[in-house]
C-alpha cells in the first residue's frame, strides 16, 4: 500500500506522484488578492478613499477663489494644493484598510490557518504588502489624475493654475499616488506590530495627524526640523511642485517617508517572526 510523505514541494506518494500543492510566492500572493478583494468593506474603503479625494479637491478648488488662504490646512492656495487637499482624509481611510488587512485576521482566528499554510512569515508579509500596495496605487493614481483635472476646471482663485504639462506636476500627482499606498504600507505594519485595529489606528492618526500639531508647539528650529522628518509632512512633500514653507524637498521627503515606512516593515517582520499567532 502506497503512503504518503510530506515535501516541501507538497504532499507525495513514495511512487513519487503528486496529490498537493506547493506554497510558491505566486500562490500565497493569489491567497492575499483574494482577501483583498472579496471583502465587501475593503472594496467600499478603496471607493471611498477615491471618492473623497476627487470630491474634497473639488471642494477645496471652487471655494479658493474668495480667499488667498482657502483650501486644505498647510497647503498653498494654487491649483494643484487645492485639487490634491483631499488627500488629508483619503490617506486615513488607506491607511485604515491597510491596518484591517491584517488586524481582522487575527481577531477572526484566521492568521493561524495563514500561518500553518505559510512556513516562512516574511513571506506572509511581503505578499500583503505587495498586493495592497499595488491595489491602492492604482487606484489612488486615477483618483488623482481625476481630481487634478476637476479641479484645475474648478479652480478660479489667486495663486497659480497649473496643467499636467508643467513642469513637476505630474509628479505631483502620481507622488499623491504612491504617498497614499505607502501610508497603506504603513498600516499593514502598524497592524503586525500591535495586532489591536484600535490601537493601530490611533497609533496612525497620531504619526500622520496629531504628532505634526504637538511637534508645532516646541519653539525655535528643532521643532521645525522635527516637523519636516514627521512621516506625513516628509511624504506630502512629493505632492508639490515647489518646495513648500516648512517641508523638504520633494524627494527628500519621499526617502524620509520611505526609511519610515521601510522601518516599520522591519519591526513588523521581527515581530512576526518572534511571536506566536
Amino acid at each position: 500500500m502506497s503512503t504518503l510523505e510530506s515535501t516541501s514541494n507538497g504532499t507525495t506518494l513514495k511512487t513519487g506522484r503528486t496529490i498537493g500543492l506547493a506554497v510558491t510566492r505566486r500562490r500565497v500572493l493569489r491567497s492575499e488578492w483574494i482577501k483583498l478583494r472579496t471583502v465587501r468593506s475593503t472594496v467600499v474603503g478603496f471607493a471611498g478613499a477615491a471618492f473623497a479625494l476627487v470630491l474634497l479637491g473639488a471642494i477645496f478648488s471652487s471655494v479658493a477663489g474668495g480667499d488667498a488662504q482657502a483650501g486644505p490646512p498647510g497647503t498653498g492656495a494654487d491649483s494643484l494644493s487645492s485639487a490634491l487637499g483631499g488627500i488629508q482624509l483619503a490617506q486615513l481611510i488607506i491607511g485604515v484598510l491597510g491596518v484591517l488587512f491584517v488586524t481582522s485576521e487575527y481577531s477572526s482566528g484566521m492568521i493561524r490557518a495563514t500561518l500553518a499554510a505559510v512556513s516562512s512569515r516574511a513571506q506572509i508579509l511581503r505578499a500583503k504588502t505587495a498586493v495592497l500596495f499595488a491595489t491602492a496605487l492604482l487606484v489612488m493614481a486615477v483618483a488623482s489624475v481625476v481630481a487634478f483635472l476637476l479641479g484645475n476646471a474648478l479652480y478660479a482663485g489667486p495663486g497659480a493654475t497649473y496643467s499636467l504639462a508643467d513642469p513637476g506636476v505630474l509628479r505631483a500627482v502620481l507622488g499623491t499616488a504612491v504617498y497614499a499606498a505607502g501610508v497603506g504600507v504603513f498600516g499593514i505594519a502598524l497592524g503586525f506590530l500591535l495586532r489591536s485595529a484600535a490601537g493601530a489606528i490611533g497609533l496612525l492618526v497620531t504619526l500622520l495627524l496629531v504628532a505634526p500639531v504637538l511637534i508645532g508647539l516646541v519653539p525655535g528650529t528643532v521643532g521645525d526640523w522635527i516637523s519636516k522628518l514627521l512621516p506625513g509632512n516628509a511624504g506630502q512633500a512629493i505632492m508639490h511642485v515647489t518646495t513648500q514653507s516648512g517641508q523638504l524637498s520633494a524627494w527628500t521627503g519621499l526617502a524620509v517617508f520611505t526609511v519610515w515606512v521601510l522601518g516599520f516593515l522591519a519591526a513588523a517582520a521581527v515581530a512576526l517572526r518572534r511571536r506566536d499567532a
